[in-house]
Order: structure tokens, then sequence, then C-alpha cells
């Protein structure tokens, strides 16, 4: 199996639903006020801006993965998690200070520029992460209510709305230790690799996986198998993203290169570049992490320091070696041969992808 294609023709369909479901999010909205209307087509336009749909596909083969068969209802069902994930990255958005996401204007910066327009005597930037906050919310509510009104049996339903609470849980529980390590200014191995599994791997894929798993009935063993699988690989997805943060093109990525740097992020790569650098190279990381103003000559001498320490071998080592332990637990799972087969091929994609 064609991962990679299979991830794209999901997106393909999902999109389609995607943009049917905003169309009636719209037309509902149209019921309560112009600031509804405006709210929806602003969720719409930065959920069809760009992302790879990873999520709603590892939901639709987790489905698979446990025996589920209804391919129609799952694909209705897995729209949740993207509107969760929405929902995520505004507020991310905010926290990080990031102007961009999928290439176009972040939602905070969206209604910050309407402040500047409309309301001369509000603090725009306030107005903006205001509202975006509020916009967030909207679509965690949306999130919900698509698996609320999914086409499966209560009890089904039921666990799965449970499921997505607890995704919401550990990823922001993931997001506060990485706000309390960026202001620490220091970290562990250990600490950044609870991050990790909490931020990314329990919410990018063991989460969507558990979810559609659940709502083909599946419980016990299948879970543990998916669990086995998704939290290295989920790991490896993040040391990969950080790697790209740094080393990836900001038009592919669709947001600002070396933001974490910007930003004071603990990342393996700091990590392990101030544990093997020299007093001068720990000197410059010091200098650097957290400088909103770094120019491109620092951020080629950040990067310089990354490849020479070896930091940058040493993730890319390590996200290989959890890829592989995610798939070597796929060996003697009894998850459905499809569905191993995409999950096969994906790991390898997430650690050697480019944006």
């Amino acid at each position: 199996m064609d991962a990679k294609r299979e991830l794209q023709n999901y997106k393909n369909t999902i999109d389609r639903k995607l943009a049917e479901y905003f169309a009636e999010r719209i037309k509902q909205a149209e019921e309560l006020d112009d600031l509804a209307v405006q709210s929806a087509k602003n969720v719409r336009d930065l959920t069809l801006a760009g992302g790879k749909r990873l999520r709603a596909a590892f939901m639709y083969w987790g489905y698979k993965a446990a025996g589920g068969k209804d391919d129609e209802k799952i694909i209705e069902a897995s729209m949740s998690i993207e509107l969760t994930h929405i929902f995520l990255l505004i507020h991310d958005d905010i926290i990080d200070r990031d102007s961009f996401r999928h290439g176009v204007p972040a939602m905070h910066k969206v209604y910050e520029k309407m402040a500047k327009r409309l309301y001369l005597k509000k603090d725009p930037q306030h107005f903006g992460n205001s509202m975006a906050m509020i916009v967030g919310d909207i679509a965690a509510a949306a999130g919900n209510e698509i698996i609320f009104n999914a086409r499966f049996a209560p009890e089904k339903i039921l666990k799965a709305l449970a499921k997505l609470q607890k995704i919401v849980s550990v990823t922001v529980t993931g997001e506060m230790m990485d706000v309390v390590l960026e202001a620490r200014g220091k970290a562990s191995e250990e600490e950044i690799r609870r991050v990790h599994e909490n931020k990314t791997a329990k919410y990018t894929i063991e989460g969507p996986l558990h979810l559609g798993a659940l709502l083909a009935g599946a419980k016990g063993k299948i879970l543990d198998d998916l669990s086995a699988y998704a939290v290295p690989v989920g790991i490896a997805f993040q040391v990969q993203d950080d790697i790209l943060g740094v080393f990836g093109s900001e038009k592919k990525m669709g947001k600002p290169v070396c933001s974490d740097l910007r930003e004071g992020k603990q990342t393996f790569l700091v990590v392990k570049a101030m544990e093997m650098g020299s007093g001068s190279d720990r000197r410059l990381i010091n200098r650097l992490l957290g400088n909103k103003n770094v120019s491109v000559e620092e951020i080629e001498s950040f990067k310089e320091v990354l490849r020479k320490t070896g930091s940058l071998s040493y993730s890319q080592n390590l996200a290989r070696s959890l890829v592989d332990k995610g798939k070597k637990a796929l060996e003697k799972s009894a998850i459905q041969k499809d569905a191993k087969d995409f999950m096969i091929g994906i790991a390898d994609y997430i650690v050697n992808r480019e944006v």
C-alpha cells in the first residue's frame, strides 16, 4: 500500500465532507447573527487552508483495524477530530504568538486586523486573542457535536465522546508542561519525551486510532496493540516536526521557520546541543533561545551548532528508532491487514517527510 497516496485520497474525501459540513454550519449561523456567520466562515477558511488530515485518517484506520465496515459513517465521524484539532491550533497559535497557520493568518491575527479596522479605541491584540479563544471554543463544541450525532450505536458514541474528552485533557496537560519548560529555560530529555507523548503521540496518533476502534466496538488487546504502535511513532512525529521547524521550508510548512527558537521552546535538538556542545555553543544557544528578533544570520549560526554538535543527527536517529519500535509492535498484533499496511507505511512517511 502506498500510504502517502492513501492519506492524500482520504484528505480529498474528508475535505469534501468538511466543505459540506461548513456550508450547513454557516446556514445555521445565519439564524443567529453576523458574528456567528463570520466565526463559522473563519473556522472553515482555516480548516480548509491546509493540513494533512492525518488525525482523521488515523481515526478511519483505527475503525478499520478493529474490523469496522461502514466507511461512510466513520468518514463523517472523523471530521470531529479535525474540528478538535483546529480548536487546539487556534489556542496554540495564541500561546506561541504565531502569525500564520497553513499559510494563512492565524485566527487571532484575523480578529486583530478587524479591531484595527473597526474598533480604534480597543487594544487590537487583546481583542484578537479574546475573539480567537472564543472561536476556538466554538470549534471544540463542534468536534463534540459531530461525535454526538454520529450514526453509531449510543453506547459506542458515549465511549467515543469520553475518549475525545480524555484526548483533550492529556493534550492540554502536555501543552502546560511545554509552557512551563519554556519559561524555566531548560529541560531534561525525559521531560521533553513526556511533553511529546502527551501533546503529540496521544493526540495525533493514539487518540484518533482509539476513537475509530471504539466506534467499531473494540476493547482490550486491540486498543493496547494500537497504543504500542502509536506512542513511539507519535513521539517520532514530533521529533521530526521539531527538525522541520528549524531546517524545513517556510513555504512548505505554512508557518515561520525557527518559531520554536524565537519562543524559547525546549526540544531534543536544543537539549542535545547544550549537552554535547562547547561553551561557546551553549552561550550562542542561550543568547538566541527566546529572542523574538533573531536575525537570519543568527538562525544560520544556530543551525550550524545543531549540525556540528551531532544534535541534528541524534534527533534524526531517535525518530527512526522510535518508528522502528512502533512498526515492530504491529508484527504480532490482531489488527486488520489493510490497516496494518497503512500504519506501517505512514510511519515511514512521518519520519521521512519534508512538511
